[in-house]
């Protein structure tokens, strides 16, 4: 157990670091060292930033997870010398001078239409879609705690461009969710197959953590092998 790797989480928009929570359980219980930063969403250099600080704190080659726009921020702050690898939940993975904008004009997902812009420039998921939008598959009482305990990021986050890619350096690994509302799947697909990084396919919403987490927790664990 002590020369594995640790593992490092990164949430997206809409949640928080307790989105890993039936994540990292298992991976505890397996003997690996979990930690899940906690982002401000306020812009992609900033929630780089903190992420980085994160993994320079791990003693040890670390495994760096990122769900949904954590994806970018594992992009942006994963070239870090002990990320052993990287590993994409249902994620957004730009390229250098790419957007999470720029991403999603691609392949515009339904999920879109349930966002909703407040006066101080952050963008909510309408509580009353929630559930559809984001985890269809989830339990609807964990999903009414999620939409009342959403964290918005700032609207402005999503044109913050990447501005040089991890997963050119780094081995990738890849999980598409192919009832994604929120992230086409054909984009995900894409993105994988773009990245070479080893990949599967959960039938699943955008919140694979919450509604699959043993199959994340299996992807998460092949990474760790593959890079301890």
């Amino acid at each position: 157990m002590a020369n594995r790797p640790k593992v490092v989480l990164v949430h997206g928009f809409w949640g928080n670091a307790s989105h890993w929570g039936k994540v990292i359980l298992p991976l505890v219980r397996k003997g690996y060292d979990v930690s899940a930063v906690e982002n401000p969403l306020t812009s992609l250099a900033e929630d780089a930033e903190r992420t980085r600080k994160m993994v320079r704190s791990q003693d040890g080659p670390v495994v760096l997870v990122g769900h949904s726009y954590g994806g970018a921020v594992i992009t942006e702050a994963g070239d870090l010398p002990n990320v052993a690898a990287l590993v994409y939940i249902a994620a957004f993975a730009p390229d250098a001078g790419e957007s999470l904008a720029t991403i999603a004009q691609m392949n515009p997902a339904p999920g879109g239409e349930s966002l909703r812009p407040d006066g101080d420039g952050y963008l909510w998921i309408a509580k009353d879609r929630f559930r559809e939008a984001f985890a269809q598959d989830v339990p609807e009482d964990e999903t009414i705690v999620m939409a009342a305990t959403q964290k918005a990021p700032l609207a402005k986050v999503f044109g913050d461009a990447v501005t040089a890619a991890a997963w050119r350096k780094k081995p990738c690994f890849y999980q598409v969710s192919s009832q994604d509302r929120m992230i086409s799947p054909v984009t995900e697909r894409w993105l994988a197959e773009r990245m070479q990084a080893t990949t599967i396919s959960l039938d699943a919403s955008h919140l694979s953590p919450a509604s699959q987490p043993d199959a994340v927790v299996a992807l998460i664990e092949q990474a760790a092998q593959a890079s301890g």
